[in-house]
């Protein structure tokens, strides 16, 4: 049985677009109070490398030849890819940013790489703890100040506590100095029960600003835990309620990212269609005809 560990303080695009309804990207925490009525409504992931795919296809665009109007057009979409794409690209997966504290923006150091001249897989597992911490935190002081003493307990050995039963990295590709990160954490599924569930799983990824990509995903398997009585125990009601609606609000988030995304690639497919892809489209390579 693993030993358990308190919580220390810390492709190509698809060609077309699925059939949806459309509302105004909004990421904050205001605006996520509402939940997914049907899994119908969720439109599909976004394919993989979607950002720097939209702007491969944009540039190709522009390279052939855009108009004026569809120049400012594509600079829109461009600005979006530039200001919009860690909630996108995270929240098109349910993860909660802006007031949901995670780790955003954090410069890696150069020291925390290793002999291979890559971040040392090791500082993964200590980004994760700082998000978790920070994640738990938010709940103290901007979501449930009622009840901040208690939030603050779970990550102290007093009473009722947090301990790591299980954690699990998949690392994507090898980050490297100089670069910064954001890193998000997720409840993977709605706390249900009576009496309420003595452990939850969280969802981890660390964003690569240099690369605008999920370096690493992380798996936690966190216990409630009694610390008087030496033995988990159910989760408390202010804790179950508030992940409660934290899980509504990543699905609502998951919902508005996807549709956010799918707006901008269906923005470029109709650039395509007007200038590269459209029927009577000819590219002028230059020709032989009439040199020396």
């Amino acid at each position: 049985m693993p030993r358990l560990r308190p919580i220390s303080a810390q492709s190509a695009l698809s060609p077309l677009r699925p059939s949806v309804t459309l509302r105004p990207f909004s990421s904050s925490p205001a605006h996520r109070s509402t939940s997914i009525s049907t899994s119908a409504d969720l439109p599909p992931p976004p394919p993989p490398r979607w950002i720097a795919d939209l702007r491969t296809r944009i540039g190709k665009c522009i390279i052939f030849g855009c108009s004026n109007s569809q120049v400012f057009r594509a600079s829109a979409v461009l600005r979006a890819l530039a200001l919009e794409w860690r909630e996108l690209l995270a929240g098109s997966e349910g993860f909660l940013t802006g007031g949901r504290r995670g780790l955003d923006g954090q410069r890696v150091a150069w020291g925390e790489m290793d002999s291979f001249q890559h971040i040392n897989n090791v500082n993964y597992y200590r980004y994760a703890e700082s998000a978790r911490v920070n994640w738990i935190t938010n709940f103290a002081v901007h979501v449930d100040p009622a009840h901040r003493d208690e939030w603050r307990d779970l990550m102290s050995p007093k009473a009722t506590g947090l301990i790591m039963r299980s954690l699990k990295a998949d690392f994507k590709f090898p980050m490297a100095y100089p670069d910064k990160i954001s890193v998000f954490h997720k409840l993977r599924s709605l706390p249900q029960g009576d009496p309420a569930p003595s452990n939850f799983m969280l969802d981890c990824i660390v964003l690569s600003h240099q690369h605008r990509r999920i370096a690493a995903r992380l798996e936690e398997d966190i216990v409630v835990y009694d610390y008087k009585a030496a033995g988990k125990t159910s989760m408390p009601d202010f804790m179950a309620g508030l992940f409660a609606d934290t899980y509504r609000m990543q699905e609502a988030e998951t919902l508005r990212a996807r549709t956010r995304i799918w707006d901008l690639i269906s923005a470029v497919e109709a650039l395509e269609k007007e200038t590269w892809d459209r029927e009577d489209a000819v590219e002028d390579v230059g020709s032989a005809k009439g040199s020396a």
